[in-house]
């Protein structure tokens, strides 16, 4: 794999399509290389499904890290705090909470050191109280399809519930 596969499928990731125009556009990568290398990182089992999900271990990502947060409370602190956690490299999603934990984080890394920088850009946010991570050890489940949780028949039910 190299720096253009990179380009590839953070693109994919991106723009939530396979698409090689729409890849073309973002990436400046000739389409018909596009189509190429997508058939190549299928084949690979990179990109796992015609959803183009992405096996992330394939780009050395194998570290899923959850992260709570407490945050000292001060009006507006969910949004401030929020949106500097989302801007740290390797964060890929930030919820704010009701609880005693103010923010759960879930980042994908690397290697350890990934990790301590990332605690360490946690802990260098005003307002940021605690931090607790713990490493997932095995992924019994993971989609980045929602409705796949459903079956059709309850996401018929949940349609007309709401019609």
């Amino acid at each position: 794999m190299d720096e253009k596969d990179l380009q590839i499928l953070s693109a994919i990731s991106e723009l939530g399509t396979g698409s090689p125009e729409r890849i073309q556009e973002k990436t400046d990568i000739p389409k018909s290389t596009v189509h190429y290398r997508i058939t190549k990182l299928q084949e690979a089992g990179v990109i796992e499904d015609d959803l183009y999900s992405i096996d992330l271990s394939n780009v050395g990502l194998e570290i899923t890290l959850i992260s709570e947060i407490s945050a000292e409370y001060d009006e507006g602190y969910h949004t401030e705090v929020g949106d500097e956690l989302s801007q740290i490299e390797g964060v890929n999603k930030v919820y704010f909470m009701m609880g005693d934990t103010d923010f759960v984080v879930i980042s994908k890394l690397a290697d350890r050191n990934m990790v301590e920088e990332l605690i360490a850009n946690f802990e260098e946010i005003d307002g940021v109280n605690r931090t607790n991570s713990q490493f997932v050890i095995t992924t019994v489940k993971e989609t980045t399809n929602p409705l796949a949780a459903y079956s059709g028949e309850a996401l018929t039910r949940m349609v007309s519930e709401t019609e």
